[in-house]
């Protein structure tokens, strides 16, 4: 009986090596299935690539001819002009603006002017007021100067408190 129990140990071993040797193979294929796929995209990435770098260098390859023969068909005379009309046409915007500034310029100087002679000439039709002589300061300093006081002065000399005062600080004496 033990030898029965041994071979019937021993099988059982070796159902479940062949079990687990099953599982190996099968995570062996699976795991190569997923490495294949991925070599396979890896491959069609980098299929995609060369494709492009071999349509960019026939691409360079065409602009460099384009180059050389223009650069051989333009002498420097022609390369100067082309250059001249891309500065003119760059510039040229600006031009027109700063001549518009100065259009707003001038009318703003004018508009300017002519405020400057509606002052001026408002300023003229100021006047000192027409009570006000030489004589009448002389004698409102002097009063002033004797102590009488402003509205005093005004009475006297029937002219207005603020005339007396504007003369006083016109000489500053107030």
């Amino acid at each position: 009986m033990n030898f029965e129990n041994m071979n019937f140990g021993i099988e059982y071993i070796v159902i479940a090596m062949a079990v687990l040797i099953l599982y190996l193979l099968y995570y062996a294929f699976t795991k190569d299935a997923s490495y294949s796929k991925n070599i396979r995209s890896v491959a069609s990435v980098v299929e995609d690539l060369n494709r492009e770098l071999y349509y960019l260098k026939k691409e360079l390859a065409q602009t460099q001819s384009s180059i050389k023969a223009n650069s051989q068909r333009m002498n420097d005379e022609e390369i100067y002009q082309e250059i001249e009309r891309s500065v003119y046409d760059m510039v040229q915007p600006l031009s027109l603006a700063l001549k518009q500034l100065q259009n707003n310029i001038n009318t703003i100087e004018v508009e300017l002017e002519s405020r400057m002679t509606q002052l001026e000439s408002g300023v003229k039709q100021i006047s000192i007021p027409s009570s006000v002589h030489g004589n009448d300061d002389e004698k409102i300093i002097s009063l002033f100067k004797q102590g009488v006081g402003v509205e005093t002065i005004s009475k006297e000399l029937h002219i207005s408190k603020p005339e007396v005062e504007f003369v006083l600080k016109i000489n500053k004496i107030k």
